[in-house]
């Protein structure tokens, strides 16, 4: 049998909707049984539960932009059957930086056996992003550096490698040793919204300058309102995990040095993973920071250990991620024995959308550009007028005034002196016309 590629016409990318939730499920379900990334199988397992947040998202989307940034699902649809689908969200609150989460395809369908047409339909889905969110003006992804194929979709589209990233799993046996050790961190303080320009000037500080214009982050970014608030609960609850964050604060250069988001799970249904973020200049705060988080998990254990259910809390690891321009946190994760389980490549690409012209140039003619040059109604005199129309006036009874004076002089003249001045002019020379004959 000929494979046929889908006809564009026919394929239709469009937003997600409630009759798609099954189709989603099953290709999710069919994607985490063939999947090895742990990281990509924890995307999976949370988008599996769209079905739960499909009325939450749509009562969501009416609130205005600044109460919730959340993320975006679009499917692939020929006639009635779902060929795959792309989750992107927004990174920062001006919503200029986006991410592509996942990209799935139906594998099981005849018509996505040929590679070709898997490039066909992720480019499609693609290319319906950059095109039809307008905000966006950089895209970002990470890929594992082990799949070439989705390494060729997104070159193919325009990405390029930004840095490489390592995946770091420290063993629940480590992470019993490092709670051992004593974190000496006297300035650790819980995070707020009073602390945003702190986490701000700390961030911008630990990434290079090309990341930094790539993420595009402000100080709102580390704020969290109302509505984010209620919405991460949820998320948590759902996910069965609790969060712990906190920052070091110096107080001589009054600067935030350090910090760190853990997310331990309850049911040990995945690992623990934490962001951490260091000043380049104090690396000697990732023994203490590690140790830290080692202790909260630790005493989160302790304190369900006579809960059966709780047990499996010991076997979860923690996950951390270092970046290629980070070799000091490198260097230290090798040192306590950390394992590095997954290496991915951080890609980014811009996108500049084009202005439609609301008329076409050849059918545009010079009367109706100048038809918005013209005044609409007659001009208002302003101050300068009234100045320059006074002064004329007055220069013109000046000039009336001097003719005036300069005839009258002439005619109080004596008779004596009008006949000397004469007599001068004639001086004794008879008046020749010019040839012309004109004076």
């Amino acid at each position: 049998m000929t494979l046929s590629i889908p006809d564009n016409e026919q394929l239709i990318v469009r937003p997600l909707q409630y009759r798609d939730v099954d189709a989603i499920n099953a290709l999710v379900s069919e994607c985490v049984a063939k999947e090895t990334s742990k990281r990509l199988i924890t995307i999976d397992r949370e988008l599996e539960q769209v079905g739960s947040w499909y009325g939450l998202k749509r009562f969501l989307a009416l609130l205005p932009r600044s109460y919730y940034h959340g993320w975006r699902v679009y499917v692939a649809q020929h006639l009635s059957e779902v060929l795959g689908l792309i989750q992107v969200s927004s990174l920062n609150s001006t919503r200029s930086t986006w991410r592509v989460e996942r990209v799935l395809l139906n594998s099981n369908s005849p018509e996505l056996e040929l590679l070709k047409t898997q490039k066909e339909i992720g480019s499609q889905l693609l290319r319906h992003c950059l095109q039809n969110i307008w905000e966006a003006r950089t895209w970002m992804l990470e890929v594992n550096i082990n799949e070439k194929n989705h390494l060729a979709l997104y070159r193919e589209n325009g990405f390029q490698p930004l840095a490489q990233m390592t995946y770091w799993q420290i063993s629940a046996d480590l992470i019993a040793q490092l709670a051992q050790q004593d974190s000496d961190l006297p300035n650790f303080l819980p995070i707020s919204n009073a602390d945003a320009p702190l986490l701000y000037q700390l961030d911008c500080v630990s990434m290079p300058p090309l990341l930094r214009q790539v993420f595009d982050r402000h100080a709102d970014d580390f704020k969290s309102g109302m509505v984010q608030n209620a919405v991460g609960q949820i998320r948590l609850w759902l996910n069965g995990t609790d969060v712990v964050s906190g920052y070091v604060f110096e107080p001589q250069r009054k600067a935030a040095i350090g910090y760190f988001r853990l997310e331990s799970s309850k049911d040990g249904s995945r690992p623990h993973r934490a962001q951490l973020t260091v000043n380049p200049a104090y690396t000697w705060l990732y023994p203490q920071l590690t140790a830290k988080m080692a202790q909260i998990i630790q005493e989160s254990v302790d304190r369900k250990q006579g809960l059966a259910a709780d047990n499996q809390l010991y076997s979860q690891p923690l996950e951390i991620v270092s970046a290629d321009y980070q070799p000091e946190r490198e260097e230290y994760f090798n040192k306590i024995g950390a394992m590095a389980v997954e290496q991915t490549l951080l890609m980014s690409r811009s996108v500049w959308h084009k202005i439609k012209e609301a008329k076409p140039l050849e059918g545009l003619q010079l009367s109706g550009v100048l038809q918005g040059l013209k005044p609409v109604r007659a001009p208002i005199p302003s101050r300068i007028s009234w100045l320059k129309s006074f002064s004329g006036s007055y220069q013109n009874i000046v000039r009336k005034k001097n003719i005036f004076c300069a005839k009258s002089s002439y005619k109080l003249l004596p008779h004596t002196a009008m006949e000397q001045s004469a007599k001068k002019n004639n001086s004794g020379k008879s008046f020749k016309p010019p040839h012309g004959g004109l004076v």
